[in-house]
């Protein structure tokens, strides 16, 4: 593959490259479908930033550690020295451009507790960025270019790290079924998956939750935008059944939310699940401008109440978007989910970041917490 292939690969995509990636056959081999690799206009620009590791070191150009790793990956695979896996799942500190910890750095692995008849890691990855989900405000090729790093290897290599690190627990979509199922084949790999499952209809979400099963999930969740939606449009039926499917399959079954006026209204109906799962974090970073229009950049509306609110109850709570996606230091937003209440936290890591936060993850736990909720399934 050579770099100018990559770069229409990275950035020469529309808007929706994730739905059309996956509607049209694609595979996480970072093979996206001819029709969408169209160019913009901007494979020039976008070559000259990711023309290799040395240029960009000799251009001056400011890039966050993130870009950096990326771009030196990315240009890898186009004749430079590549990013090499090993069989613990580490990479070479020599290839990377930053001063990441390595496995053997690894303090201790993240603990665990139990969720219904599920044993999950304290800290668990989540699937966003494998997926292409990137939250990136107005960038709109973070998407496609966090696509093109996930390659079926990177993937692979990033579970087996996780795995190495504590983590049992892999938070996904029910499109990455079969990537998650031939891990476990080709690789070995004993990782459990959770799906967060979504449906523009009844048949739709019922039949991702189906899926998921059918592929060995050991636990199905109600989508957050998706159970926003169906307790505004007051769809309770929707998510009674799908807790129903779940459960009648021996599984913990869950429900996500973005508010909590989601949360509370399953309350209100009697829709208690085996755990929540809610977006949390503080307001203190530069983008976050509550009351005003949002904008991609606010994720939990109401911290303080959502503290009160699960303060109460004794179901099992899982925290999401805990750094708003990448806009919150993983010291800060740990330490504020673990302190407001969360039993569990999910996060969106690439492979490089996996060892420093679960150091930080495991300092935290292992300080002292001001945390009034006890926790649940210690």
């Amino acid at each position: 593959m050579t770099s100018d292939t990559i770069i229409i690969k990275v950035c020469g995509v529309g808007l929706g490259v994730r739905d059309e990636f996956f509607s049209s056959g694609g595979t996480m081999d970072n093979t996206i479908p001819e029709r969408v690799a169209t160019d913009f206009g901007r494979r020039k620009t976008l070559g000259q930033l990711f023309g290799g590791a040395a240029a960009v070191a000799a251009s001056g150009t400011m890039f966050s550690r993130e870009e950096e790793v990326l771009a030196a990956t990315l240009a890898g695979q186009d004749g430079a020295a590549p990013i090499r896996s090993v069989p613990n799942g580490q990479y070479e500190a020599s290839q990377l451009p930053a001063n990441w910890a390595k496995l053997e750095e690894l303090k201790q692995p993240v603990p665990k507790a139990k969720l219904g008849k599920m044993t999950l890691s304290r800290m668990f990855p989540g699937g966003n960025l494998v997926s292409g989900f990137a939250h990136a405000r107005d960038l709109i090729y973070v998407s496609s270019l966090v696509l093109a790093y996930h390659t079926k290897e990177k993937i692979f290599a990033t579970l087996q790290l996780a795995e190495s690190c504590g983590m049992n627990t892999f938070l996904m979509n029910p499109s990455l079924c079969g990537v998650i199922n031939e891990y476990w084949e080709k690789v070995g790999g004993t990782i459990q998956f959770m799906t967060n499952c979504s449906g523009k209809t009844e048949a739709e979400l019922l039949g991702n939750m189906q899926k998921s099963i059918d592929f060995g999930a050991s636990s199905c969740l109600v989508q957050g935008e998706v159970a926003d939606r169906l307790v505004r449009e007051k769809q309770f039926d929707q998510i009674a059944k799908s807790l129903e499917l779940v459960r009648k399959n021996g599984l913990p079954a869950g429900i996500a939310a973005h508010r909590l006026e989601t949360l509370q209204g399953c309350v209100a109906e009697g829709l208690i699940p085996d755990y929540w799962m809610k977006t949390f974090h503080h307001h203190q970073y530069w983008s976050a401008v509550p009351g005003q229009a949002e904008h991609d950049n606010i994720f939990c509306r109401e911290p303080r109440e959502t503290i009160e609110f699960m303060a109460d109850r004794p179901e099992p709570w899982i925290a999401f978007k805990v750094l708003a996606a990448g806009a919150i230091c993983p010291d800060d937003g740990f330490r504020f989910a673990f302190e407001g209440g969360a039993d569990f936290i999910c996060i969106g890591m690439y492979d490089f970041q996996i060892v420093d936060d679960v150091n930080i993850c495991m300092d935290i736990l292992s300080s002292q917490l001001n945390r009034a909720r006890p926790w649940c399934n210690a």
